[in-house]
């Protein structure tokens, strides 16, 4: 097995409560390091004598990306109380909006992505998002880690689930869903249009939540939201966590474009940026960073500039 260093919780002394509080710490990369080769040792690899590997020298990947312009302008019109609505259900999710793909940086990671392991690779290096980090990102109160999606037995019709999240009509459903391939959707222009005019604000709210999900999040089909989508939205107000089934999308594509050599990567690449980015940030020099329960990671990384003209081979040699 090859191994990572999640976001751990220790028990922090906070002199502004004057009482002792959670906080998410990155560790100390020298230390995971240790760790990790000391676990490995100890535990073997995973892959079988003799195995060889049979991934392309080089991954064209496509990180093509919908048009989020509307969706910001959307969020940029409500007011605090409407945003605050958003936050406490849905969590940080706005944030992922303002995240720029570097598609020469993603082409760039992609190559470092071994699918034997599931990892990614630099050097001796091996890191991996995780479910802890990946929590951490997006930093909603309202769901729980120990209550993982998983696609029940049966699922109720794409029509019967979009009346309960939009609060429509069948009729109006059922006029605007579209087959797209092997799945049925709907398209973006009609959730938008929703947006705008439903005149229950949690509805509001809701659809735009669900149209993050289908359009930044599990973004399938461009300009539509697909019907696997609203299967796992349909569970959030349960208090189901979406991560696991967001880490499984990430890894299926990376491994299925890693193995053909070509692709388009239809994951969260705004997540995983984000994550990639979260492993190199530095704070007066120390490699880590302690967060209190109110700091955003997205926050702050929207809010770090960074330079978008390094070269794909620039940015290979780098990492």
């Amino acid at each position: 097995m090859r191994f990572s260093s999640p976001y751990s919780r220790r028990e922090m002394y906070s002199p502004e409560s004057n009482s002792v509080r959670f906080l998410d710490r990155v560790e100390d990369n020298a230390a995971v390091r240790v760790w990790s080769e000391k676990t490995q040792q100890e535990k073997g690899d995973s892959l079988a004598e003799g195995y060889e590997s049979e991934l392309w020298d080089f991954t064209r990947i496509s990180v093509t990306q919908n048009d989020l312009r509307e969706l910001r302008e959307i969020w940029s019109s409500w007011n605090d109380e409407t945003k605050q609505l958003f936050y406490c259900n849905y969590g940080d999710l706005p944030y992922l909006l303002g995240i720029k793909v570097d598609k020469y940086l993603f082409r760039a990671l992609a190559q470092f992505w071994n699918p034997a392991y599931s990892c990614f690779t630099f050097g001796g290096i091996d890191l991996v998002p995780t479910v802890e980090e990946y929590m951490a990102l997006l930093n909603c109160p309202s769901i729980q880690a120990d209550r993982a999606y998983s696609r029940p037995v049966n699922v109720p019709p794409f029509v019967k689930k979009l009346i309960r999240i939009t609060g429509m009509s069948e009729q109006w459903v059922a006029a605007r869903i579209k087959q797209k391939g092997d799945s049925k959707c709907i398209p973006w222009g009609n959730l938008r249009d929703l947006i705008l005019a439903h005149p229950d604000l949690k509805k509001r709210v809701d659809v735009f939540a669900l149209s993050i999900y289908g359009l930044v999040v599990f973004p399938k089909a461009l300009g539509y939201v697909d019907e696997a989508v609203s299967d796992l939205f349909d569970r959030l107000d349960k208090g189901t966590t979406p991560v696991p089934a967001i880490l499984a999308e990430t890894f299926r594509s990376l491994n299925a474009c890693r193995r053909a050599g070509e692709g388009r990567f239809i994951g969260c690449a705004q997540l995983l940026l984000a994550w990639f980015h979260s492993h190199f940030w530095k704070a007066e020099k120390v490699s880590y960073r302690v967060f209190s329960r109110d700091y955003s990671p997205l926050r702050e990384l929207v809010a770090t500039s960074r330079r978008d003209d390094v070269s794909e081979e620039k940015w290979i040699a780098i990492l």
